[in-house]
């Protein structure tokens, strides 16, 4: 290359790269989404419409293993979403749905009251099985 190119390649290699400001979004009301197994809970924070803001689980909090089916797993994760829902979002009244049979349901919604959070309505969007699992093969006699 000559050494004109040469100096064009370097001039658009240093020009400044404008990036455009992300606004911060305030959400005052939001959705709070409890998945409670007996293996693990996962906390999701959402705006009204469902599309999610924080997100949060016991393994995420460094439990491990048996641990993260625990009560004390989900409150901790519980209230790392309430503090950032609130700190990022502005978020101070949510409706709570929860999921599941675990041992973290209860724990994950007495953290998020004691958070200063306001709760609307929790409503429990656990799946009921109907019909049953296919029966064994009929017997031969």
């Amino acid at each position: 290359m000559t050494d004109k190119k040469l100096q064009e390649v370097s001039v658009e290699a240093e020009a400044p790269k404008v990036s455009k400001k992300k606004s911060k979004r305030s959400v005052p009301t939001g959705q709070l989404h409890i998945q409670a197994t007996f293996n693990n809970t996962i906390i999701t924070s959402t705006d009204p419409k469902g599309n999610v803001l924080v997100t949060s689980s016991a393994g995420a909090c460094g439990f491990r293993g048996s641990k993260k089916g625990t009560a004390y797993a989900s409150q901790v994760a519980s209230e790392k979403v309430a503090q950032q829902s609130r700190q990022s979002y502005g978020l101070t009244r949510v409706d709570i749905f929860v999921k599941g049979i675990g041992l973290g349901r209860d724990a994950a919604i007495r953290a998020f009251i004691a958070s200063g959070i306001d709760i609307t309505s929790i409503t429990d969007v656990t799946g009921v099985p109907h019909g049953g699992v296919r029966p064994r093969k009929a017997r031969r006699m």
